[in-house]
């Protein structure tokens, strides 16, 4: 029940926030925002599931309410995480499962592309495939919710610090990524979960760390957190996302679990969002502050791991009935759990968890770290289905051809290949041979941490070729460590040989320290010293190919121009079809369209970010400032007038393309109004009898002993004595300006979506072979702070040889609006507006201005 509030945001609420912040903002701090909003019946899409959820939670006791809101403790069942079961109403516990690349820890599931890498497709379909397909083994294997997609390697909010492997720079992009992803997973049963929630920028310190008091604090204005960070979560809430997890991280020195500005301020009343809110594993720091300030559920449930206390369980009990926390808090945080479960289609019924995460043996203890309730714990169930042909796929297609000299590629039966490169090969351990794939051994095809899943295979480059040339009659002989270079140097020097260079750069989660690396990445070179392999291989063969598998950019300042390297591909983190997928695009059996997802700089400087590495505020907690405002990635470049040497959203094909005849539609669209009206009183689904002073209660401490279970100094003290004004509050609430209406969807004003503007454009296959093109729309705002332009739309379209297809984009009112911190709301400027269309963000061959 600990209070731990900073009292104000004023860094994100003062006027100096409508342009790049100069200097640090030493006061960052985060205002309270209360009481908790409670869901809302009438909300698009979720009122069929808010009946269930009430008739449910109504039938529900107090204990049992308090059971599904906590974790039952790391490693306590079978599940990366779990809550309670309520078997008087026959629910068993709700599922939490890891990863963004699959179902972790599970045996006989598929090992997918990052979301980074599907990012590059820039193409919806994929997406959502993909999406769905990972629903499916979660699902399959017993469970219900995912703790995906905006994770690890996968779907990630925008990121501002290219040495991670969460790197997703554009809020456009990530926002209709991760938007397609939640509906292809609820699509299958299963609760997305988007995460995490917020500006969680790198792995140095958001947990804490040696000499320091507390984890990183992100301080961030309003407006950038509006325009960027905020971005691609509406679009997750928009696709009816079921759960959100919050983030390790401090943001303006509020820890986000715990921060009401966030949790009850922007996500449930701005947004509207009507799902629940849980707590990362261990990001929980309070109790009844938690739980006014907007959590909903707490994993693993323990303190710390397998120290048997938690701020939760029978301390949420007493809080509840001594009045420290409302009854209707505790219904809403149940009701936002039943109402996930229920909206994505599931019954009450679940079919048996068939797997444990702790160990692969088919009898065990299912209280793993207890060792207790030795019995049947794995089904060794095959819920790969057909899927291998869905990554292939997409790994193949979401491969970004950065350069392509002399028609080097696509390979037509070369005499010689010569495959180099430790990253062409297996781990000598095996493909799970590190745990979490904490290593970089042979070919890179998943970052490390926690979002990480078990191959069942993995088709290494090399065993992909061997088959390929075999099949040619090709000769093909390599060398897989990248320091024989004797070796390489006589093989590379023979006459007639193309030479294939496979390369890496890893990341992962600070857990796990790799070469150095504490998660976030130490620099942008190649691992593995891949530079000056290039280099020498390069200088030796005329006809030199550079496959680079990585977690983001890399600086290939040194070699990317030489004559000699005819060919570069970026195949991103491609899960276990690795060598089939590379070798489908270099041998022209998929024509490549993929698009980088961010931009290539020449040196490490050009990106305006860097990790903290150290401390910078001595003992205290190190503060993150976002300096650069919204000028990340391709919009600092442009902002800087910074060349890149590829920049966002460039790549290439087999064939070629034109661009023509660019057309502006308006359309007729109302003056935008700010939501008014309010909530109904808060709602509680139960009768409890008032807590009677002294009476021993068979189901809770009451005593001092409470105190000690959850190391609560504020236990004891009446819920005035140390929650801020207005938390505990349940009458009538007026409803947020910028916010949904009480008969809305959720999302924000539902006039943020009304269609603005119509572009058209003519893309002409001008080659000889069919292809697919990405055509990418930006928007120039024209303001003095906007970036120069921004990413609003793209499709990717299979254009046969010859034929002319037409390009078509809505904006909506979202799309040409800036956030205002003085009215907080969304508003148009008067600035002149431009739209463009072009190939990439630098290849903006077509232009008009926008009338509005």
């Amino acid at each position: 029940m600990r209070y731990a509030f900073v009292a104000a945001w004023a860094a994100c609420s003062s006027a100096a926030s409508a342009q790049p912040i100069e200097e640090r903002a030493e006061t960052a701090h985060s205002p309270p925002f209360y009481p908790s909003p409670w869901m809302n019946p009438k909300a698009i899409g979720w009122e069929d599931a808010y009946v269930k959820a009430k008739d449910f939670i109504s039938q529900m006791t107090l204990l049992e309410k308090v059971n599904l809101t906590t974790g039952v403790g790391w490693q306590s069942e079978q599940c990366v995480g779990q809550v309670g079961s309520i078997p008087r109403l026959g629910l068993r516990g709700l599922c939490m499962q890891d990863s963004p690349l699959g179902v972790r820890f599970g045996d006989y599931v598929s090992a997918f592309p990052s979301g980074q890498t599907v990012a590059a497709s820039f193409d919806r379909v994929l997406m959502y495939q993909r999406g769905k397909a990972m629903g499916q083994e979660h699902k399959d294997k017993g469970r219900e919710r995912h703790a995906w997609p905006c994770c690890r390697t996968s779907w990630s909010p925008p990121r501002r610090r290219k040495k991670l492997g969460r790197l997703f720079p554009d809020p456009w992009l990530t926002g209709v990524g991760l938007a397609e992803t939640v509906k292809g997973i609820q699509d299958t049963g299963v609760i997305a979960c988007a995460k995490h929630f917020i500006v969680n920028e790198q792995e140095h310190f958001r947990q804490g760390g040696p000499n320091v008091s507390d984890a990183i604090s992100s301080n961030v204005d309003d407006k950038t957190m509006h325009e960027l960070y905020l971005w691609p979560f509406v679009d997750a809430v928009r696709a009816g996302v079921g759960s959100f997890m919050c983030s390790y991280n401090q943001v303006n020195n509020s820890y986000a679990c715990q921060n009401s500005k966030l949790l009850n301020g922007i996500l449930k009343s701005e947004l509207g969002f009507q799902g629940f809110v849980m707590s990362d594993w261990a990001a929980q720091h309070s109790g009844a502050s938690s739980a006014v300030a907007g959590l909903d559920m707490t994993m693993p449930g323990d303190v710390a791991f397998n120290d048997g206390k938690s701020y939760w369980g029978t301390n949420l009990t007493l809080a509840v009935i001594n009045g420290t926390i409302p009854e209707y808090r505790l219904d809403d945080m149940a009701m936002r759990i039943m109402a996930a479960f229920f909206k994505t289609g599931n019954e009450i019924e679940q079919p048996t968890i068939n797997f444990d995460s702790w160990t692969k043996d088919t009898y065990g203890p299912m209280h793993y770290y207890a060792n207790e309730g030795n019995q049947q714990i794995n089904w060794h169930v095959n819920v790969q289905r057909d899927h291998r042909n869905l990554i292939r796929d997409v790994a193949a297609k979401s491969t970004v051809l950065l350069k392509n000299e002399n028609n080097a590629l696509p390979l037509k039966a070369p005499k010689f290949l010569a495959v180099i490169g430790e990253d062409a090969g297996p781990n000598p351990k095996g493909p799970n041979g590190c745990a979490d794939r904490g290593c970089d051994d042979g070919t890179l095809a998943m970052g490390w941490g926690s979002g990480t899943a078990d191959f069942p295979y993995l088709v290494t480059p090399l065993d992909a070729l061997t088959m390929k040339t075999a099949d040619d009659g090709t000769r093909l002989e390599h060398v897989i460590d990248n320091y024989a270079w004797s070796s390489t140097q006589a093989l590379v020097s023979q006459a007639d040989v193309t030479a294939l260079v496979f390369v890496n750069a890893d990341s992962g989660e600070g857990y796990i320290t790799v070469d150095g690396n504490e998660g976030d990445r130490n620099n942008l070179t190649l691992w593995g010293s891949g530079d000056e392999l290039i280099k020498n291989v390069s200088s030796l063969c005329n006809n030199t190919i550079v496959v680079i598998h990585s977690t983001g950019p890399t600086v290939v300042t040194e070699w990317y121009d030489s004559p000699n390297v005819t060919a570069i591909l970026w195949a991103g983190l491609p899960g276990q079809e690795s060598g089939r997928s590379i070798v489908d695009v270099l041998y022209g059996r998929v024509n490549p369209a993929a698009r980088t997802p961010f931009t290539w700089g020449a040196k490490r400087e050009d990106y305006g970010t860097d990790i903290i590495y150290e401390p910078n505020n001595g003992a205290g907690a190190p503060q993150q400032d976002f300096t650069e405002g919204v000028m990340i990635d391709y919009r600092y470049f442009d902002y800087k007038n910074i060349t890149p040497i590829f920049e966002f959203g460039h790549g290439l094909s087999y064939t070629t393309f034109e661009y023509s005849n660019i057309k502006v539609e308006k359309s007729v669209a109302g003056k935008y109004n700010p939501t008014t009206g309010s909530t109904p009183e808060a709602p509680t689904f139960a009768n409890r009898s008032p807590y009677i002073p002294y009476y021993i209660y068979p189901y809770l401490n009451t005593t001092s002993s409470a105190a000690e279970a959850s190391q609560d100094p504020d236990y004891g003290k009446t819920a005035e004595e140390f929650l801020p004004p207005n938390a505990i509050a349940s009458e009538v609430q007026p409803l947020n300006a910028a916010g949904p209406a009480a008969s809305d969807e959720p999302g924000g004003n539902r006039q943020l979506w009304d269609i603005m503007q119509t572009v058209t454009a003519t893309i002409t296959n001008t080659g000889s072979i069919v292809g697919e093109e990405v055509p990418q729309l930006y928007v120039a705002l024209g303001g003095p702070t906007d970036p120069p332009v921004q990413l609003r739309g793209f499709d990717r379209m299979r254009i046969e040889p010859g034929q002319s297809a037409e390009f078509r984009a809505i904006l909506t009112r979202r799309d040409l609006s800036n956030w205002d911190v003085a009215s907080q709301n969304w508003v148009i400027s008067e600035h002149p507006k431009t739209v463009h269309v072009g190939p990439s963000s630098r290849k903006l061959v077509l232009s008009a201005p926008l009338e509005i």
